[in-house]
């Protein structure tokens, strides 16, 4: 990839293999931004404070969809930049890429946010979120052992690649 001189900038990661996991990471956020999950596969640099990288992520999509909503041509009732919408309002901010990630979002009517951190050349995975959202209500929305708003634990023996791949998200991640 070239720059506007001419100058070489870093280029993109090669292209994930049909066979690989090209998700990098997976984040649950429920309406107050309280991270419920978060899973990391493929990370090359980690984060030295978890909350602090929960933060920024669920400040960055706060922002984005704001500036999403306030761009919107469509729409004539702007609000102001940073206030909060409730789940549902401004214009749908479904994704964005970098030369390194893709980072793909939903958000669902109840204002849980479901992130997908994956390889830049990975389509679109708007399917892929509502699929990881159904196994959430499934096995942890009727789970009644499960507290709302606590965040999902879930033992490791769970995630080792000869179990169901309809078990967990984490195994279904798998065939992207």
């Amino acid at each position: 990839m070239q720059f506007f001189g001419g100058s070489d900038i870093s280029p993109s990661p090669p292209a994930p293999t049909a066979s690989g996991n090209n998700a990098h990471m997976i984040y649950v956020f429920n309406r107050n931004g309280v991270c419920l999950l978060y899973r990391e596969w493929n990370r090359p640099l980690h984060t030295l404070n978890a909350q602090q990288d929960h933060k920024l992520m669920f400040g960055l999509l706060f922002s984005l969809k704001s500036l999403t909503a306030k761009m919107d041509p469509t729409s004539l009732d702007k609000g102001n930049l940073g206030v909060p919408q409730l789940p549902g309002q401004g214009c749908s901010f479904h994704s964005f890429r970098t030369n390194t990630y893709k980072l793909s979002f939903m958000e669902t009517p109840s204002g849980m946010k479901i992130i997908l951190i994956t390889h830049p050349k990975t389509g679109d995975l708007r399917e892929s979120l509502k699929y990881i959202y159904n196994l959430y209500v499934e096995y942890v929305v009727k789970n009644p052992i499960y507290t709302p708003g606590a965040p999902i634990r879930c033992d490791p023996s769970v995630y080792s690649s000869n179990q169901d791949p309809n078990a967990t998200g984490d195994v279904v991640l798998k065939k992207f």
